[in-house]
């Protein structure tokens, strides 16, 4: 692994946040540096102090990150390119790396002034990866991803990114499409987090399957379950669209979210309501202990200030609720592409053994 600083890339306006995240991590780490930030530019700058980075650079992990949506080690940075020949200084760049890769990424920042590059992205795409082929630089499975990042248009960063820390969709966002019938557009979230959290779908989101959804009106999250043919219970006072009873494994109750518990364990807890994160989160970690569900996720609704501090006092109270029933199991959140001002929680929960 080489790179001499990372680059990270957020949603627009949670810079704050994504930048104490990876200060947070490396930190564990006993490495120091700092971050460079700029609001609402949709990425963070993370340069390490020398001293112990070439030695931790490869602990560093993605999975374990709430705000990035992508993990960029930086190889090489261009300022100053010719309007009218970026690609021989890039190409330059590219070379003095003395590596191959498996792909190229031609990225810009993902807010509304970065969109004005999206043209030059385009016309650029085909030269630039007819030069790389050209060359054999790309095009070998196992190596990493190329990324060429431009924060304007003379200026660009040359990266790598890893398939195995880092996320698989370009920009770290998965496009997807809002599906026909869908009640709600929440249900892209969670269509999201299992992309994102549940590696083996074939095992664990199996037909069959029983869930719990609690907060389910008018029932986004209780669809993507449907279409998984899990039998599912959904919780909410409010109106569920009368589609997904129609499919025979749904049951509505309308009763208070924070109360109701199966008479059974179920496969899955789902929750979207809208509460206080702290709230919801000891919630989860009940139904956890309890050993009423075997897997949970859940989404919180982040406060306007102090989004980063509020996050770490959910997963602090969630590990020592399953600490003190010496319970074992994993939480971590992510702020999805289809979250807001809100972060996606997911949780399991195994008995310990003795």
């Amino acid at each position: 692994m080489t790179g001499s600083w990372l680059l990270l890339y957020c949603r627009a306006g949670f810079e704050k946040e994504c930048a104490a995240d990876i200060l947070e991590q490396t930190g564990r780490l006993d490495v120091h540096g700092y971050v460079r930030t700029r609001e609402g530019s949709g990425y963070v700058q993370y340069f390490p102090q020398a001293e112990g980075w070439v030695r931790q650079r490869e602990k560093i992990r993605f999975d374990d990150l709430i705000f990035a949506r992508q993990l960029i080690h930086v190889l090489a940075e261009l300022d100053a390119l010719p309007p009218k020949d970026r690609l021989t200084p890039l190409m330059s760049a590219i070379r003095a790396t003395k590596r191959h890769y498996s792909d190229l990424l031609l990225e810009t920042a993902d807010t509304n002034e970065a969109k004005s590059l999206s043209s030059l992205l385009r016309a650029f795409a085909v030269p630039l990866r007819r030069a790389l082929e050209a060359e054999s630089l790309i095009g070998h499975d196992q190596a990493p991803r190329l990324h060429v990042f431009f924060p304007s248009g003379t200026a660009a960063l040359v990266g790598l990114s890893e398939h195995a820390n880092a996320s698989p969709w370009p920009l770290g966002i998965p496009r997807l499409k809002f599906p026909r019938g869908a009640p709600s557009r929440s249900t892209l979230k969670l269509d999201e987090a299992f992309r994102v959290f549940v590696p083996h779908p074939e095992r664990e989101l199996r037909p069959g399957m029983t869930a719990v959804d609690l907060g389910a009106a008018p029932g986004g999250w209780t669809w993507q379950l449907v279409q998984r043919h899990i039998r599912t219970i959904a919780v909410d006072n409010g109106t569920l669209d009368p589609v997904l009873l129609d499919s025979g494994i749904v049951e509505h109750l309308r009763t208070d979210g924070f109360r109701y518990r199966p008479a059974k364990p179920v496969d899955w807890l789902v929750c979207d309501m809208v509460e206080q994160p702290l709230r919801i989160a000891a919630l989860i970690a009940d139904w956890l202990v309890e050993g009423r569900c075997r897997r949970a996720i859940f989404n919180l609704k982040l406060p306007m200030k102090k989004r980063y501090p509020c996050v770490m006092d959910c997963h602090a109270l969630m590990m020592e609720r399953l600490g003190t029933a010496r319970r074992s199991g994993r939480v971590a959140f992510r702020q999805l592409y289809h979250d807001r001002a809100e972060v996606t929680g997911y949780a399991d929960c195994l008995p310990s053994r003795l």
